[in-house]
């Protein structure tokens, strides 16, 4: 069994998963379309949620949530299914891969052979395609990756069913149904309205207020939690934003690509401007995660290097206030 698919590299597997299967059923939509009309973008701390014994920090939606709103927004019907048992798991895999029908699937990275080393950790949230099977071995497209790879059926069964934060439980899914044409229009200026909204909520942990929250821990680490737990944590924050997808910079340039695009599509010359903006603020997390990696790697030269990078936390809260509140302006 082995679908005609092809393969396409993108630099976000959820986004990459979405756009391989809608190019697989004839609508070529970019990456960065399908992270802006899902709302993929944000900031969130969560304090309650631990990873790798530190509190989980996200700069995107929830796993799932930018193909369920993207889907919404376009008019596609998808099918999602989550299993107890690994062998009905496989069945229903099988079954469709041979109705011709690659479909997605949620993961847990820690197992995945393919992967370097120093990315596998006890993450659950990544996704990939499966587009055949020959013999006991699945062929597997997985967007992050610069070519196609394979997983056993062992292989495949164990990270489908990995434990943890997240678990995927078998999580299998696939659109069922298409519109005769997609309607991108509203679609754009919905997810746009949303991801505003998300990143100037009155919530503490979230957007904007959840940047400052989390500068304002960054200052109080040292002193409460000891420098081994502190630099533990501030390595926490680079890897959820540098090496888990495409994290806080990355997710910055998908969006000002997006943003691009959409300002053609809806003619709005604003857009194409406060992409430039969002391009910038995406070089300032870079800046930011490289001087904080700096710290916990016991090579940074700066005196009070814990509030220095704090106060680039701030600055960035401050930008993306800003940039946000034009932003609405902007498709209003």
């Amino acid at each position: 069994m082995k679908i005609d698919f092809t393969h396409h590299q993108s630099a976000h597997c959820e986004n990459g998963v979405i756009s391989n299967l809608m190019k697989f059923n004839g609508f070529q939509i970019s990456e960065p379309m399908v992270f802006g009309i899902g709302s993929g973008l944000l900031f969130c701390y969560i304090p309650f949620l631990k990873i790798n014994h530190a509190p989980a920090i996200t700069y995107r939606t929830m796993p799932g949530q930018i193909f369920k709103k993207f889907a919404k927004r376009v008019g596609i019907k998808i099918e999602r299914e989550k299993f107890k048992n690994p062998e009905k798991a496989k069945e229903r895999l099988d079954e469709n891969l041979k109705n011709n029908n690659p479909v997605g699937l949620q993961v847990g990275v820690f197992n995945l052979p393919y992967f370097p080393d120093e990315y596998r950790f006890h993450f659950n949230a990544h996704n990939l395609i499966v587009y055949g099977k020959q013999d006991d071995t699945y062929l597997i497209s997985d967007p992050i990756m610069e070519t196609i790879t394979s997983l056993t059926e062992k292989e495949l069964e164990r990270v489908r069913f990995a434990k943890g934060a997240f678990a995927p439980k078998g999580h299998i899914y696939y659109p069922v149904n298409f519109p005769d044409e997609l309607s991108l229009d509203k679609a754009i200026i919905k997810g746009i309205k949303n991801t505003c909204k998300d990143m100037l909520a009155p919530i503490p942990i979230v957007g904007v207020r959840g940047i400052r929250l989390t500068a304002n821990l960054v200052r109080k680490w040292p002193h409460k939690k000891g420098v081994k737990k502190a630099n533990h944590y501030l390595g926490q924050i680079v890897r959820m934003q540098e090496e888990i997808g495409t994290g806080g910079g990355g997710f910055r340039y998908i969006y000002a690509a997006f943003l691009q695009e959409s300002g053609k599509i809806l003619k709005n010359e604003k857009l194409a401007k406060l992409s430039e903006e969002m391009t910038i603020i995406g070089d300032l997390w870079r800046d930011f995660a490289l001087d904080a990696s700096r710290i916990y790697k016991n090579r940074s030269v700066k005196k009070d290097a814990y509030n220095d990078v704090a106060a680039q936390m701030d600055i960035l809260a401050d930008k993306e206030e800003v940039f946000f509140k034009k932003l609405k302006k902007a498709i209003a």
